[in-house]
This record gives C-alpha cells, structure tokens and sequence, in this order.
C-alpha cells in the first residue's frame, strides 16, 4: 500500500493504489479545498507532487487535481497555501455600516433564568427501623414536601446505580437535577450527587454551522457567558455546502464519517471550554444546540437521502433530549443534548434559534430576518405572524464556484475599491497576508467597486476598450486582474471572471427573488419593511452599501437595516438558559408558514429579472446610479 506525506502538515498515511488523494487527504485529517465533494468538476483541489509517481489529471494552471489522482508509488504531497484554514480569523474585527440589533435591543433580549435542569440541595431524614422506605421513596417524599405543588416525577435508570452512595456520602445531604419537559408539567430525576454542588451548574450552547461551529460556555445560575470558541466545521472537507455533503454521504460509509467528523469537533470545543475557564467538565448539565436541518440529521446519524430529493422530507423537525455520550461526544452520563426544533428541510432550526434569540417573536414591526449563505434563508413577520423560505444560493458568496474563491481565511481578499478612472485596485486581505485568493465579503466588494467604476455592464460582462491591462481576455474568458502572481502567494494571477461574475449574479438573484416572492405571495412589497436583520457570520462582515449595489439586498433606508451577528448561536443560549425559551422555539417552529419557492412560478419571473446589476427594474434601486 503506497504512503502518503502531506506538506506542510507532515501527516502520513498508507492507502490503497486504488483510492485518490482527496479521499487520502480526507482520511489523514489534511483539508483540501473541494467545492464539490470530490465530484471532479470544480477543480479546487489542487495539490503538488513533490516527490513519488502518480497517474491523474494535471490542472491548467499548475498542479494536480486530488480528487482525480492515484498513487503509483509512495508520494510526497504538498497542499497550496489557498487550502489552507486559520481558525483566528473567525474572532476578527466586525465593520459595519448599520446599527448592531444586539446593542439596541438588549434590555428586550433578557430572558428569564430557568434551566431546563435545575438544580437544588435537599436533606434527607436518616432512615431507621420505624422509617425504613428505600432511598428512592425517601427521595420522592422529601421532594413532594419541598415543593408547594405535587410533581409527577420519572426517574432516569442511571440514577439508581449510585444513588445510596451519592446520599449517604454527605450526610443524607444532596444535590438533585431535575429535567423539566417541555411540553409538559413532568420533572425527571437525572442526577443525584453527594453534599452541596449547586454552585456548578453549566451549560454549553452550540450552533452547528455548513461552515463554522462556534460553542459558548454559560453558568446557568447566572446566564453568564463565561467562554466562547469556534473552529471550521470539518465536514468542508467532504462538501462546501449541504447538498455536496449529501451526496458524500451517500457513498459507502460516508454518512458515518460525516457524523464522527462533527462528533469530534464538538469535543474539541467542549475541551477547550473547559480548559479556558478552568472549569470542570462534571458540572456540566447540558448541551443546547441549533444548527441547519442537514446539519442535525448528520450530527444524529440520521438518514439524509430523502432530505436531498423531492418532495425534501426530514426524518424529524422536533426533536427529544438525547444522551449526549450516546452520540460519542465525550461528556458525563447525565449529560442531555437539547435540539431547537426545524421547520423544514432548508429552513433549519438556526433560523428558529435566530428568530427567538433576537425577539422577532416579541416585536410588532414587520421584520425580514435574512441569512445569506449557501442555502438562504429568509424569514418574514412579527409576533403574530411568520412566513419563511429557502433560496438556493449555491457556494458563491463563501468562495465557492468561483476561480480564485476561497473561504474566509488568513490571506484571503475581504475589501476591494476600484479607482473609478485607473482602474486600479486598492486592497485588503484578512490579517494583512499575502493574497491566497478572495473571500464572499471580498467578492461582492469587488462586484460593486467593478460596476460602480464602469468597468462592468449591467449583464456583468467586461467593457472590453477600457484604457487599462487590468482587463483581458483570459484562458477561462475576459477577466479582471485583481493581483499580479509576483505580488501574491500562489504564483499565479489572482482573477476575477465573467464565469465568476455569472455565479454571483445568480446567486443574489435567487436571494432577492425569495424576498420579493415572499412578500408578494402575502400581498406586500418592500416598502411595508419595517426593519431588515442580517444574521449569521457571512452577514457581519457584508458591506451594506455594495450589497444594495449588486441587487442582494432590497434598497430601502439604511437605517432600517441591523446586523445581528450569529443568531443561532445566541438562540441556544437562551434556550440553555431559559425554560420558556425552549417552550417558545417549539411555538415559533410550529407557527411559521413554509413556502417553497421551487413550485412557485413567480420565483422563477423574479429570479430571471434579478440577473442584472442590480435589476432589471432600476426603480427598485432608486440610490444605485447606473449610467
């Protein structure tokens, strides 16, 4: 079996001569870029051969397509710098151009403190021979008395094994958790411990991203935040987006890898909670976690394949408490794992999290919530009413489908202005590195300076007689040259093409045709919108003004707009926190109307009028001048 070195990790494994580089990549930990999952059209995979023989496909520009290439011999492989992920990235500084909704609504975002699990110190009478009930009746009887109302309490079996134990170490003085259902008025004993350990009582909140997964540490007896840490979802590996991963899942034992690659992660941040705050993983009482439909049924090692097709069935959408060790995550038995709710198979119980977490559900000003992404999703309503939907944006906006694209990373282009008489570009690129390639922020930055600065027509095509080299015809078709190769890391031009252009276009088209659709299917237009809240970590970093530009985001007064940051994470925080929050995200899931904007025929008008910059119809676009 050949061996297989990866630079510059230094990571070996041997594989079969019949299996590729990617799927060795995959297997060793290494991560190579690979928009679609291996499927050997997107030809991000790029690798180089430092040392052994191969048989595969060579890539135009250099280098061999992983996902098309098999070991002959032992083999020497080096990964490009652009493959390359730095977690740091993700705790950058935001820039926004709109009021942040979680400065100016947090008195209304206090949630009331009542954990799903709540724990409370009880002292037992000792038993004796006129008072001889067994331990679990005394415990009952001892609870009934505390409490001015009866409950009807089950008992969790784990309990059982420990219990004479646990009541007798401190001198029949305890400590309970009780588990509180969420539908209804039922307690359930899962935890019994010696003496008094009220005090430790913590929670981690987790929202499950395609891309980012980012976890919170809270004190329940407080609400308090006490760390937070986030890393790449390393499913990317296998799939950019949801779909790509899907169809990964579907070969072999794909969906178990999918699953353990998560399960990993998640103890990962767990693990580093703890050691951060010096806190002890057995005060922990529960995990509260939100992530996108597709990312929970791969997290339960649920079957996705009918998620993929139509007419696009979930397994579930409401989920009980599970057993967190039971899934692999490395946690104490008693240890639940609490699930917001989904709506749909595309609209996912992130969004549900989202809407809750921000107060949609509190608030009469008609709102649109909107989560650009892979797959888009939009919400739109207030306390009496919600509509929401899906838009398959496809890859574009995290880098994907494009020559250059890349994720947003250490080197990666994320602000671009073009001299409206030169020409020339004036970039940024994340911590200030040498350009390995350009981000989402950084493409929809470099669209708008590009049309602004009249090198680009409606259609998104090239004006070809402009007096600048920058703007040529290109092996792939005419390109823009954003950064010669002696100026970059890859040794190569980094470009910006028409194809490219095209995918961005389509991809903000199919945004802001699911606004208009959904607005106009409840009789309304955006002039009725009373607030606009951008969600999610894509969102943070988006300019305000040059995503009206290129027509992602309907033209209304700036000061209606509100970036609210990552919402799901916030939403299972206050679902870790709060009883009735939890009772809520199960209310707001079941109350919000699904629309499928693939059987609705004006989606379709909609999408084909939104494939120009901005829009066909400028009147929709009153402060982008287009000459």
């Amino acid at each position: 079996m050949p061996n297989i070195t990866f630079l510059p990790a230094n990571v070996s494994i041997e594989i079969d001569s019949d299996e590729n580089l990617l799927r060795a990549a995959m297997k060793a930990g290494v991560h190579i870029n690979s928009s679609c999952g291996g499927a050997g059209v997107c030809n991000k995979c790029r690798i180089f051969v430092e040392q052994g023989e191969v048989k595969g496909e060579t890539l135009p520009e250099g280098g061999w397509k992983a996902c098309q290439t098999f070991p002959v011999s032992d083999v020497v492989v080096r990964v490009p710098v652009e493959s390359e992920v730095d977690r740091r990235v993700l705790r950058r500084p935001i820039i926004q151009k709109a009021a942040s909704w979680i400065k100016t609504q947090a008195e209304s975002m206090r949630w009331e403190l009542h954990p799903v699990i709540q724990k409370s110190l009880v002292h037992l009478p000792r038993p004796s021979l006129q008072d001889n009930l067994s331990d679990l009746d005394r415990l009952r009887r001892e609870l009934g008395q505390d409490r001015s109302q009866a409950i009807s309490l089950g008992v969790d079996s784990e309990v059982l094994f420990n219990l004479s134990e646990s009541l007798r170490k401190k001198n029949w003085d305890a400590t309970i958790s009780l588990m509180e259902c969420t539908e209804r008025e039922v307690h359930r004993l899962i935890r019994v411990e010696p003496g008094d350990t009220t005090g430790k009582h913590l929670a981690v909140a987790v929202d499950v991203g395609t891309t980012t997964v980012s976890a919170q540490l809270i004190d329940l007896n407080t609400g308090e935040t006490l760390e937070e840490v986030s890393d790449y979802n390393p499913q990317i590996s296998y799939g950019e987006d949801v779909i790509s991963r899907m169809e990964f899942a579907r070969k072999g034992d794909g969906h178990q890898i999918l699953q353990k690659k998560i399960i990993e992660c998640l103890n990962r941040l767990i693990g580093e909670l703890c050691s951060k705050s010096g806190k002890e993983i057995e005060a922990l009482s529960l995990i509260s976690l939100a992530g996108n439909t597709v990312m929970i049924h791969f997290l339960l090692g649920l079957d996705t394949r009918f998620l993929r097709s139509n007419p696009y069935t979930p397994v579930a959408t409401h989920f009980p408490p599970v057993r967190a060790v039971d899934l692999g995550i490395d946690v104490p038995r008693h240890v639940y794992l609490f699930l917001a709710p989904c709506v749909a198979s595309y609209v996912g119980a992130d969004i549900v999290a989202g809407v809750v977490g921000i107060g949609i559900n509190r608030h009469p000003e008609l709102t649109l919530f909107i989560d650009i992404g892979t797959n888009g999703e939009i919400v739109l309503g207030n306390q009496d009413w919600m509509a929401c939907a899906a838009c398959s944006a496809g890859p574009a906006f995290e880098g994907g489908g494009m020559k250059h694209g890349m994720r947003a990373t250490t080197g990666a282009i994320e602000v671009v202005h073009i001299h409206p008489n030169t020409f020339e570009p004036m970039i940024l690129t994340i911590g200030g590195k040498r350009a390995k390639g350009i981000c989402g922020s950084g493409i929809i930055s470099l669209l708008a300076g590009l049309f602004m600065a009249g090198v680009l027509d409606q259609r998104g095509k090239f004006y070809r007689d402009l007096d600048t080299d920058r703007v040529r015809s290109g092996r792939d078709g005419w390109e823009y040259v954003v950064i010669d190769a002696k100026s970059n890391a890859i040794d190569q031009d980094i470009v910006f093409t028409e194809a490219d252009i095209e995918n961005l276009i389509r991809a903000k088209g199919a945004m802001f045709a699911g606004y208009l659709t959904l607005l106009e299917s409840l009789g309304m237009g955006f002039e009725d919108l009373e607030r606009v809240i951008l969600a999610g970590n894509f969102g943070s970093y988006l300019d305000l003004d040059q995503a009206i530009t290129i027509g992602l985001l309907p033209d209304i007064p700036r000061d209606r707009f509100f970036f609210a940051g990552n919402t799901s994470l916030l939403g299972a925080k206050a679902s870790a926190i709060s009883l009735p929050v939890t009772r809520e995200l199960h209310r707001v899931a079941k109350m919000m109307t699904h629309f499928d904007l693939s059987s609705n025929p004006r989606f379709m008008d909609h999408y084909v009028s939104s494939l120009f910059l901005p829009h066909t119809d400028l009147d929709l676009f009153p402060s982008v001048k287009v000459d």
